[in-house]
């Protein structure tokens, strides 16, 4: 199964939001709809134009019209300021953004404003939008002839922080590289042990500290032993306690300095991992830890499992910081490249 095929049919819930949002948006009434309020005179007329076509709005059914290619038998209607309105509606819902749903809905009224539309080529214009959004951002992550590249990897607790690390060191030992884990969030044991079943997995050593143990004394300790191995990558696990913000920044900055005793360019990448199903809050965990530390690129986890996946269109729009990887599941092959375009059309629930 191609990783597109994959990514659609996961995020279903995702596109099925969205798909029947537009869907509805074009057949479930003509300009004078539920949207215009009865004062204005709109209802009389609502109650007669729209009539007689909805019966051929509901004869394709939903996955006839989720898949099918403009025709000359599909549903159209005006778009005009109350289908822009509702269209804002259906993408804020997706979690796209207040701000990022209003630029993406002007964007594809121009041109399109006062002509009738059908809900297949308002779906291919949104993922034109989207994917124009998200092309900028998709960036692999970045190798250097360093060695080790240190890959620091910070998130909250739960946002797929530790799975992310291991699938991503089994990835590059599966490509030739030599990967050292370094357990740095020491304070859980569940994600030391985590760690460790994906490095016997991989074949990848993890280093670990007694439960409790400084951190950045670990960090120091791995960052020595991948240096002296000659090992192409060292990725270090923090931990994601948010409770006391200045507790966390102060042990990850402690964590820099030390690295930077050994390497005044480390680290050389700072991932940030979230977790989709959070909504806008990964809006916040990006402003948090940009703060703390500093981030260079991001990797969303288990779209799978949410109705919100728009919230990477607005991470996009807003931070414009490198998405390097997206994940669909637990399998080690459920973490993939980020593809903007494959994305963009699974949102919206296009088919390849």
């Amino acid at each position: 199964m191609s990783f597109f095929k994959k990514l659609r049919d996961k995020m279903f819930r995702s596109s099925d939001k969205i798909g029947e949002g537009l869907d509805a948006l074009v057949s479930d009434a003509a300009p004078a709809d539920p949207f215009v309020p009865a004062a204005t005179g709109g209802a009389p007329q609502a109650s007669s134009a729209p009539a007689p076509s909805q019966p051929d709005s509901a004869k394709p059914g939903l996955l006839g019209r989720l898949f099918s290619a403009p025709g000359a038998d599909e549903p159209r209607r005006e778009l005009d300021d109350a289908m822009l309105e509702s269209l804002e509606d259906v993408l804020i819902q997706a979690d796209m953004g207040v701000d990022t749903a209003l630029r993406v809905s002007a964007n594809i009224a121009e041109g399109r404003y006062g002509k009738k539309i059908s809900a297949s080529e308002l779906r291919r214009a949104l993922a034109t939008e989207v994917a124009r959004i998200m092309t900028p951002v998709a960036q692999p992550l970045p190798l250097y002839p360093t060695k080790p590249q240190v890959v620091l990897v910070v998130g909250v607790n739960g946002s797929g922080k530790t799975t992310t690390i291991g699938k991503l060191a089994s990835q590059f030992k599966a490509a030739g590289k030599s990967v050292v884990i370094a357990a740095g969030d020491t304070f859980r044991a569940a994600a030391v042990e985590q760690l460790q079943v994906w490095g016997t997995r991989a074949g990848v050593p993890v280093l670990t500290a007694p439960e409790g143990s400084d951190p950045a004394s670990l960090a120091f300790d791995a960052f020595t032993k991948a240096r002296a191995d000659g090992a192409d990558l060292l990725m270090i696990d923090t931990a994601g306690r948010l409770q006391n913000r200045a507790d966390l920044m102060e042990e990850l900055a402690k964590i820099v300095r030390v690295l930077r005793k050994v390497d005044p360019t480390a680290p050389h990448n700072t991932l940030l991992v979230l977790d989709a199903t959070t909504g806008q809050n990964a809006i916040a965990q990006v402003e948090i830890f940009r703060k703390i530390a500093d981030v260079s690129g991001l990797v969303m986890t288990k779209l799978d499992g949410t109705a919100k996946g728009g919230v990477l269109v607005s991470l996009a729009d807003k931070f414009g910081l490198p998405i390097h990887a997206i994940g669909v599941g637990e399998q080690i092959d459920d973490l993939a490249p980020f593809d903007p375009e494959d994305f963009a059309r699974a949102l919206v629930g296009l088919d390849t």
